[in-house]
């Protein structure tokens, strides 16, 4: 039997062949990529779940890797979203350079986030942490020069949520003399309050960069711009959810039964809320399709970190099913911007329309991926917002329900510029010889858009898992009768049928309209002015593609002006201004460094006792 080794093994040899194939047979190349993820991937689902399938020290750390419910939802979604962006691929990065380059760093990010969930241990953790972070590092600096300064700022992000779980690994092991999750959960409670907490806050800090949660966020909109599309979507869909295990595992492993937990909970909570909010209102302003989608994934992982942070196993399942969610129609979203920007070579929403005629599939797909992202049924997005307002509302959370349900509301906006802006309106000239994009793209999209559709319809083929999940997380799981949704309404009306009934309409009002646009339609010009009298000027653009929410910009503009850039900006030139002023140490006299290092040392042995909880 092949176990996580194997998996792992497998996965980053497949990395190197890639490399190697591309500068001999490059044929063959995404044929192994693409192969070598389909093998893991059933491996994975075939695994069995047990906390120590591999086990070996190196010095005085034992290092674990074991299978979980919670870790085989995560490996899943890797497998899943990671082969799909594969077969996205082959066709959308053909004729791009350094495609070895690109392909290697591809399949080492997925081998890092296998590692991370199959960890039972700090150290692997931190280890398979890193390798995905250099890994997705060197995959936003692929297109151009001008990503280098988004990869800098990316970097800048991820040194300090790598350096905050290193510190918390050192504090806990400083206190505990262990690195094993067993150990850690079992004796994490006889640490000081200070240490615990300190570990606490610093694991959610290394973990919240990741999962783009304001104000630790700001990496993530120019860097899913400069990343390409094809990638994107696992850097969405799969990579920012590590964050969220992390985060989940500290919830309710580490800190679950400390005095300060309710506090935790409630400030993690409304920094969930108003980040769902904040980025919704940032998605809304956005003409550029990458950077809309990019804050609106920073809205949906607000969401999930609401759910998790409320820690009831409604709120819990409302998250995790959304992690899986997200990751689908967010892949079929920056799939479909892909498609876009491969037959048009743009992806601002002010320069294209009319796509609908010249690529449907591709239309399909975006508007099953909106439904879902907007929560409205029969999609699942339905599914993981009702439950998540009903384990608020039972929680007595009314505040944040008012805001999770005014962020759920204004996605609409952006939700319909994006639809509108790309495939309604009229054809433009320079766009009417496109045609839809091969299979390889269209695959992906429409397969994934489907899945939003049936666990919609039948919510119980995640909720089963997630289920079991939840139970590893040490909470009860969820049934059917856990809520509403899915009970007798006033014992005459089962919910699951009026989901089914909905999508009924939905389907045959989609056929119907799809019948109905056959006719004629008569064209007239967009950008055609009457002059009044005045001498014409070059035609003016009277879509709504510009300018399109103008008003809410001038309405709500006060709102967002204070940029957390800026703010980040200023606290870099002062630091800058305050190193240059320390430079003076820096004598280049080896005798005063080693001074340096025996007062660093003398300093650490006074004050271990107070730093980690024992004398050194």
């Amino acid at each position: 039997m092949i176990s996580i080794t194997g998996i792992l093994g497998i996965t980053f040899a497949g990395a190197v062949l890639t490399f190697i194939l591309h500068h001999l047979v490059p044929k063959l190349r995404n044929i192994v990529a693409i192969a070598t993820v389909a093998v893991t991937g059933y491996i994975v689902w075939q695994l069995p779940i047990d906390s120590y399938l591999v086990h070996f020290n190196i010095g005085s750390f034992d290092i674990i890797w074991g299978n979980s419910e919670y870790s085989r939802l995560f490996a899943m979604l890797i497998a899943v979203l990671g082969l799909f962006a594969l077969i996205y691929s082959y066709d959308f990065m053909k004729g791009k350079q350094s495609l070895g380059y690109y392909y290697m760093n591809f399949m080492i990010s997925i081998g890092g986030m296998y590692g991370i969930v199959y960890s039972q241990d700090l150290v692997s953790l931190f280890f398979f942490w890193e390798i995905m972070t250099w890994s997705s590092f060197m995959l936003v600096i692929y297109c151009c020069k001008e990503a280098q300064q988004v990869g800098l700022k990316y970097f800048i992000f991820s040194a300090i949520g790598a350096y905050s779980i290193l510190i918390a690994l050192v504090l806990i092991y400083a206190n505990l003399g262990s690195v094993t999750f067993i150990k850690v959960f079992a004796g994490f409670g006889s640490m000081s309050f200070a240490a615990q907490l300190s570990a606490v806050i610093l694991m959610l800090i290394g973990f919240g960069v990741k999962a783009a949660i304001m104000p630790l966020h700001v990496w993530a909109p120019s860097a899913y711009s400069k990343a390409p599309l094809s990638f994107t979507a696992v850097f969405s869909g799969v990579l920012s959810k590590m964050g969220i295990f992390g985060i989940g595992i500290v919830l309710f492993k580490l800190a679950a039964d400390a005095g300060y937990y309710p506090y935790v909970q409630s400030v993690l909570a409304w920094i969930g809320a108003l980040t769902a909010l904040l980025a919704t209102f940032y998605a809304v302003f956005q003409t550029d399709a990458r950077k809309l989608l990019a804050y609106s994934s920073i809205s949906q992982l607000g969401y999930i970190v609401v759910g998790l942070a409320i820690g009831t196993p409604m709120s819990i399942a409302a998250g995790l099913f959304l992690v899986i969610l997200h990751g689908a129609f967010k892949a079929v979203l920056f799939f479909a911007t892909g498609a876009v920007y491969y037959r048009t070579g743009t992806t601002d929403m002010t320069a294209v329309s009319g796509l609908i005629r010249k690529m449907p599939f591709t239309f399909f797909s975006a508007l099953l991926g909106i439904i879902a992202v907007a929560g409205v049924p029969p999609l699942g997005g339905f599914i993981a917002k009702w439950m998540l307002y009903e384990s608020l509302i039972q929680n007595n959370n009314y505040f944040l329900v008012i805001v999770i349900f005014a962020a759920s509301t204004a996605a609409f906006l952006y939700l319909f510029r994006f639809i509108f802006s790309f495939w309604l309106g009229q054809e433009e000239k320079e766009f009417e010889n496109i045609k839809e994009v091969p299979w390889t793209m269209r695959a992906p999209m429409v397969i994934l858009a489907l899945f939003t559709l049936v666990v919609g319809v039948f919510p119980g083929l995640l909720l089963a898992p997630i289920s079991k999940a939840i139970s590893y997380l040490g909470v009860q799981g969820v049934t059917y009768e856990t809520s509403v949704l899915f009970n007798n309404w006033g014992d005459k009306l089962d919910m699951n049928s009026v989901i089914a009934m909905i999508a009924t309409v939905f389907i045959l009002a989609t056929i119907f309209l799809s019948i109905k646009n056959k006719k004629k339609t008569r064209y007239v010009t967009t950008k055609d002015i009457h002059t009044s009298g005045e001498v014409p000027t070059e035609n003016e653009n009277l879509t709504y593609q510009l300018d399109f929410y103008k008003p809410f910009e001038r309405a709500l503009g006060w709102v967002l002006k204070p940029s957390v850039d800026e703010i980040y900006n200023k606290i870099a030139t002062n630091l800058e201004q305050a190193f240059d002023h320390l430079r003076f140490i820096y004598t280049g006299n080896g005798q005063t460094y080693a001074m340096y290092v025996i007062v660093f040392l003398v300093i650490l042995i006074l004050f271990s006792e107070m730093i980690f909880g024992v004398i050194l």
